[in-house]
């Protein structure tokens, strides 16, 4: 992989969620996710009873996460393109997501596990980002 690549994928290793998007029945959505990088793939955990599961497998997704709300000076943001598909993780790769959240829109949280091979890389960076206050923060 080149630099850019490396770099992007050591990136998303720094922060555990990020946002998944896809097309379902024509419609684009987005849904918050737990990933990890494993082999130079991305593995996605989200909760099966949103059923996005269904429309993700098989289909090319766009994966992105970032260090938006962290304050840090240097903001980047990582973007993976590429075909997702469901995957059995073995036990150890599971235990590699820690505990699953307990409710997911207050069901219990089952996983569902994706895989998403890269095809398109894509490292954005901000450098010396004004840290912003919200008007309800004093």
């Amino acid at each position: 992989m080149p630099t850019d690549d490396s770099r992007a994928i050591e990136l998303l290793s720094r922060t555990p969620y990020g946002r998944v998007s896809a097309s379902m029945r024509a419609l684009p959505f987005t849904t918050v996710t737990r990933h990890l990088v494993i082999d130079g793939r991305l593995v996605l955990r989200l909760h099966r009873g949103y059923n996005y599961h269904h429309a993700l497998d098989g289909s090319v997704v766009a994966y992105e996460a970032d260090n938006v709300n962290s304050d840090e000076r240097d903001t980047w943001s990582v973007q993976f393109t590429g075909t997702a598909k469901i995957i059995d993780p073995t036990p150890a790769e599971r235990a590699l997501f820690g505990r699953t959240p307990r409710l997911a829109d207050g069901e219990p949280f089952e996983p569902v596990f994706l895989c998403i091979e890269p095809e398109f890389v894509t490292l954005h960076r901000l450098s010396d980002v004004p840290v912003l206050r919200y008007a309800h923060q004093a």
